[in-house]
């Protein structure tokens, strides 16, 4: 995944763009960038490697080589940007959040008309390299804009930063968001609405599917109209959306809030308590304590002062030790009792069997696990919300495999609430991580929290349904 903030000022804008960039971290892990234009300076950019270390902490040293009342930033899980590039188009610097699933066909087309990539990450494509390459074919901004549009598979968000402000474009599809803030003598552009507050910014309004505007630091030019139809990523609500932030003027813990009560009016399993895995799990099990009307507990406590996020490591092993080890159960909290735990959802299972076992070990009497999506049943195309590289990486493409013969037999009744294909493959889950009960949110249950048209939101890792 990945996030972005870009700002445009009357006055020097290197703090607001340090300190918002900074906030889009719970997003994006590898690598860091900053880029800001003055008059007298140009265009300044530094990038940084994040794997082993903190946004702030490696763009702190640097910050005096930055000046300007223009700048844009990004935290990115995959490329190394921003890219500066001097064109046709003048001079400007771009940073995206994307995941382009057919890089290798648009990279072979570009190299026959004599272009050349030259930003590899890890020895690939850097995708907003490649965006860039698209745009430049275009006689203008809009029309190149609209290149990367028509010819990407995926999804492509984007802030492109000139001597005269930020045009900012978001995915024709509204998949990842964009939303401009505004304060006195300033606007600012970012994927995450949590960078606002300590800011001083305000939403001023959320850019439509496939929207580009030209931001300046006393206006806003819509440069293209948005499309009608839009798919907005449902898993910002679930997962990766920080809980202060809002999409579509929907607020992520108010949406878990939400889709916890209302499973919790449900739930007719006994329980003493409910404790939501951290971080995720937590909005949801505050709503669910409050729906089922039994009270919340800290039974797990996230250890926050030394250990990042547990898909920061590229190794699968590392991710897993990672998770575990930040994790720590609370034995006083645990014995004898019942307990309801609430986390986002289930992708692999590897970890929550290892943490099932710890929580009986520690003198849990019973452990229900309540996920706040459906299944996961079938990877995403569009943004990279895991690190899953196979569809049999989920559980439950493994257990339909095993059930059918074929991991891709009959996926729409393994989606379908309450089939007999739909409770069998839960029952198996059940038994491989060891649990006392499991129930997933329904997606009706998870689209009304969300509270937008089922068409405008995107639930293809559930049930397979999507635009391209």
């Amino acid at each position: 995944m990945g996030g972005f903030f870009g700002t445009v000022s009357r006055t020097d804008c290197v703090t607001d763009l340090f300190y918002g960039t900074d906030y889009n971290s719970h997003i994006g892990t590898r690598r860091g960038g900053l880029a800001t234009y003055s008059k007298e300076k140009g265009f300044s950019r530094s990038i940084h490697n994040l794997e082993s270390a903190y946004f702030r902490s490696k763009f702190e040293p640097v910050l005096s080589k930055f000046d300007g009342n223009i700048g844009i930033g990004v935290i990115s899980d995959t490329d190394a940007q921003p890219i500066v590039i001097n064109s046709h188009l003048g001079r400007f610097a771009i940073v995206s959040v994307a995941k382009i699933t057919n890089i290798a066909e648009l990279e072979e087309e570009l190299l026959a008309k004599n272009m050349h990539l030259a930003e590899l990450s890890s020895g690939n494509t850097n995708q907003t390299e490649l965006i860039t390459l698209l745009i430049i074919q275009g006689k203008d901004f809009v029309e190149g804009i609209e290149n990367v549009y028509n010819k990407i598979k995926g999804s492509c968000s984007m802030l492109i930063m000139t001597e005269n402000g930020i045009i900012a474009a978001r995915d024709k599809l509204d998949r990842t968001p964009v939303v401009i803030g505004k304060k006195e003598g300033a606007y600012a552009i970012t994927s995450e609405t949590n960078s606002f507050p300590n800011l001083d910014y305000e939403i001023d309004r959320y850019i439509g599917p496939g929207e580009i505007v030209h931001i300046t630091a006393d206006s806003i030019e819509q440069l293209r109209k948005p499309n009608e139809q839009m798919q907005i990523c449902s898993f910002l609500w679930v997962y990766y959306g920080f809980p202060i932030s809002s999409y579509e003027g929907r607020n992520a813990e108010e949406v878990r809030f939400t889709s916890g009560f209302k499973m919790g009016q449900k739930d007719t399993d006994e329980a003493d308590c409910v404790c939501g895995i951290p971080d995720s799990g937590i909005g949801q099990a505050l709503g669910y304590a409050e729906g089922k009307g039994i009270p919340y507990h800290r039974a797990i406590v996230k250890y926050t002062p030394t250990w990042p996020r547990s898909f920061t490591p590229a190794n699968q092993n590392m991710r897993s030790l990672v998770a575990k080890m930040k994790l720590i159960p609370n034995r006083a909290m645990l014995e004898g009792k019942k307990i309801i735990f609430c986390d986002d959802s289930i992708v692999r299972g590897t970890q929550l069997k290892d943490n099932v076992k710890i929580l009986f070990e520690y003198g849990a009497l019973e452990v229900h696990m309540r996920i706040g999506c459906p299944p996961l049943i079938y990877s995403c195309p569009f943004i990279g919300f895991t690190a899953s590289k196979s569809d049999l990486e989920l559980i439950t493409r493994r257990i339909i495999k095993e059930l059918e013969g074929d991991e891709n037999r009959n996926l729409e009744k393994y989606a379908q609430t309450g089939s007999p294909e739909y409770d069998k493959m839960v029952r198996i889950i059940v038994e491989q991580l060891g649990l006392t009960s499991l129930q997933f949110n329904s997606l009706e249950t998870l689209v009304e929290a969300i509270g937008l048209p089922k068409c405008k939101v995107c639930t293809h890792c559930s049930d397979g349904t999507s635009y391209f």
